[in-house]
């Protein structure tokens, strides 16, 4: 049983005399004492040093105990402290207010102090016990959490292990993924307050999104080397079969999604791996699907990839500059259109294209 001596009890009450009584009788028990003749300075008290029990009386001039109890109920940090009525009011609908204020039990005056003993060492004892287990239940939520974060951490390594898998038989050498990750998630935070996304943009999105991207190129894996690593413009046939790594690393993706239809970072990686290449006006791969029919989350992948292949030599390109990567996204060229990106991407894009900058010197590849 949990140790109770030493507890502080809060007795109020206007008399005097009661007052007295209390103490004498409380202290008796090993219990430390505080009394107040009136409830307002009860309150102010036990906000400053909060009781394990109090001692309420009903009739008191200025604040009643009713209405002292409503407050203690009121405030986060007293609303737990058993609250005993002490009163010379037997009548049951005062009875049925004390309970419905708040109160754990209702002692009539006169009363037994053998009774009132034992009535305040149990709910004491109650009261610990009711600690302990807050105390014991924060503890093994930190062990949950800490699990959480170990198992979640130990995930985002073996997914970037996996990313680089697909990535080091690619041109797309050095940072890519790192980069692209953080990207995304700059543009996700920037989107979260506009209107239509307002619902759906989350701490929860942005931080998926973050651990999802990684994966848009895993497909890549399946490529043949001869199409992959070629350094020449590729036909159209071999264009053909290089659109497969959406499908591919979907696919893959999806057989572990089946089997956890409610894992929020499996679903939204099928959706990135699958339809990061999708364009808004419908010219993308490779299902063709226009605006918002593409899945969010692909939408803010596709800006990412764009500006980071921008930035990045290639065997047929030089690196362009933050400055002629912006201007190609905002303006277009041959290849990139703007009416190829969401609008709200677009915009999400002009407001934190520093951040991509200072993202892409922060992580430059040997070229930079």
């Amino acid at each position: 049983m949990p140790d109770i001596r030493n507890s502080t009890i809060m007795v109020v009450d206007d008399n005097p005399e009661n007052l007295k009584l209390l103490q004498m009788m409380l202290q008796a028990q090993a219990y430390r004492v505080v009394t107040f003749p009136g409830g307002a300075l009860a309150l102010q008290a036990a906000e400053k040093y909060p009781p394990d029990l109090i001692l309420l009386d009903i009739n008191m001039p200025e604040m009643d105990g009713f209405e002292v109890c409503r407050r203690l109920k009121a405030a986060a940090a007293l609303k737990d402290i058993p609250v005993l009525f002490l009163s010379a009011l037997d009548g049951s609908a005062d009875k049925v207010e004390a309970f419905a204020v708040g109160g754990q039990d209702y002692v009539t005056k006169p009363f037994q102090i053998e009774e009132l003993q034992a009535r305040v060492s149990t709910h004491l004892k109650m009261r610990k016990m009711q600690q302990e287990m807050q105390k014991h239940n924060l503890h093994l939520r930190e062990l949950v959490e800490e699990q959480v974060r170990e198992i979640s951490d130990s995930q985002l390594a073996t997914i970037l292990a996996l990313s680089k898998l697909s990535e080091c038989r690619d041109e797309e050498t050095g940072h890519h993924i790192e980069r692209t990750r953080a990207f995304c998630e700059i543009l996700a935070a920037a989107m979260r307050s506009n209107a239509r996304d307002a619902g759906v943009i989350d701490d929860a999105f942005i931080e998926q999104i973050g651990r999802a991207a990684p994966l848009h190129d895993v497909g890549k894996v399946g490529i043949p080397d001869a199409i992959l690593l070629k350094p020449g413009p590729l036909t159209p046939d071999e264009f053909k079969i290089m659109k497969t790594h959406t499908t591919i690393g979907a696919d893959a993706l999806k057989t572990v999604a089946d089997r956890y239809p409610k894992n929020y970072f499996l679903n939204m990686g099928v959706c990135i791996a699958r339809s990061h290449h999708e364009r808004w006006d419908g010219t993308g791969y490779p299902d063709g699907l226009v605006s918002e029919a593409i899945p969010l989350a692909a939408r803010i992948m596709t800006m990412a990839d764009v500006y980071d292949a921008l930035r990045s030599r290639r065997p047929y390109k030089e690196p362009f500059s933050h400055e002629q990567a912006c201007r190609i996204i905002l303006e277009g060229d041959s290849r990139i259109r703007p009416e190829h990106f969401d609008p709200m991407v677009l915009e999400a894009f002009k407001s934190v294209e520093a951040e991509f900058n200072r993202v892409r010197q922060q992580l430059a590849d040997d070229e930079q």
